[in-house]
């Protein structure tokens, strides 16, 4: 998935009755698709200077959809988040995308080496990626 390295998807699913929110975690142990994010990375508060123009999430849902085995529109982008991570060569962006099933797709997750991970169960995570974490599981409570 090199052709997204200034850009990473966080995907979530939220169930309707209960509103429990469960994050995918990749085989690797974080929380962005498709590869961590460098050991120096920091999250930024704004867009950096160069991140001026914003990245359609379209492309990155697409190959999330393939990569995880499922048909299009089983993702949709979380409109409102928007994050910006500082690594060296460069600034990555961030988006979160919901899965649209009724359940989580855990049958797809485990074919990948994921897995479904409750908020409690992010300790011991890179600390950009529990900022990552922190911010769209705020997004998801309010939206």
């Amino acid at each position: 998935m090199s052709t997204f390295s200034s850009a990473r998807l966080i995907m979530f699913h939220k169930q309707s009755t209960s509103a429990r929110t469960r994050f995918l975690q990749p085989a690797y142990g974080g929380v962005c698709a498709f590869e961590g994010l460098p050991p120096l990375a920091q999250t930024l508060d704004e867009p950096p200077e160069a991140g001026k123009v914003a990245l359609h999430p379209g492309k990155l849902l697409h190959a999330a959809e393939d990569w995880i085995g499922m048909e299009s529109g089983s993702l949709e982008a979380e409109s409102g988040y928007r994050a910006w991570v500082d690594v060296p060569g460069g600034p990555i962006q961030v988006f979160l995308a919901r899965f649209t099933s009724i359940d989580p797709p855990f049958a797809h997750a485990e074919a990948k080496g994921a897995r479904f991970i409750d908020l409690t169960q992010a300790r011991g995570m890179a600390p950009a990626e529990l900022a990552l974490l922190r911010r769209a599981y705020e997004r998801v409570l309010g939206g």
